[in-house]
């Protein structure tokens, strides 16, 4: 079920219903991360690098050269830096947009179901930056075992598996069900929502296309969630006495 379903929500992102929301998130995203490495890259030459060069000796000549190297390793190391906020940006960005994304899907695959409430605008904003430090801080925990050898990997789809299921499953389920029994609800089914989970973590790991796994994690989470809710209908229904 869980590779049908992400089969269909990879499909339904890049849809004529969704491509509105498509468009804001991947611009304001990408439009974010510019600024924050414009003022990264004013503040490093601005105060940093003069604040270097003043310790090191004078080295006449090689002095251009140091200049060179420092500026390429920093803009590496900035790069590097935007690459690691790529996750936790967007899903604070996408979050302002998910649910118009889970309505839209309820309109065009779901029509004749009950619609899905919208958590209040405070409520989602506030939801949002939560998963933001939650994200940062549970990937400089993976970060501490990089180094490690066939660890690092395990990790890293352990701790984004885990994060990713059950904020975007409480997200969906919350739609239909309010946010305190769609977290009693994700608690009675764990194990099934660390593997959905996990589908969104190899999403996060395709270059370029990560930048849009809120999205994506949303539309997959009210199709997982909605085939949920129908399996388990059915098997109240069929242990119903005839």
């Amino acid at each position: 079920m869980i590779f049908a379903t992400a089969t269909r929500a990879f499909g339904d992102l890049f849809s004529t219903p969704i491509r509105g929301v498509f468009w804001k998130v991947i611009g304001l995203t990408l439009l974010f991360l510019l600024a924050l490495w414009y003022i990264l890259r004013l503040l490093f030459l601005g105060y940093a690098l003069p604040y270097v060069e003043g310790w090191l000796p004078d080295i006449g000549s090689w002095s251009g050269w140091l200049d060179t190297v420092v500026g390429i390793l920093s803009a590496l190391g900035i790069a590097a830096g935007l690459a690691f906020l790529i996750a936790p940006v967007s899903a604070v960005i996408a979050g302002l947009f998910l649910d118009d994304a889970a309505e839209r899907v309820e309109q065009a695959s779901y029509p004749t179901d009950a619609p899905g409430q919208a958590l209040p605008l405070g409520q989602s904003i506030l939801s949002s930056l939560r998963f933001f430090l939650v994200v940062i801080a549970a990937n400089l925990l993976a970060l501490v075992f990089l180094l490690v050898p066939g660890v690092n990997i395990v990790i890293f789809f352990v701790v984004n598996g885990y994060l990713l299921g059950r904020e975007y499953f409480e997200f969906a389920a919350a739609r239909y069900l309010g946010p305190e029994r769609a977290r009693a609800w994700r608690s009675r089914n764990q194990g099934r929502v660390w593997l959905a989970g996990l589908a969104i973590g190899l999403f996060l790991m395709v270059p370029l296309l990560n930048i849009l796994t809120p999205l994506f994690a949303a539309i997959f989470m009210v199709h997982y969630v909605k085939a949920l809710m129908r399996q388990e209908a059915g098997i109240v229904a069929s242990a119903v006495p005839r």
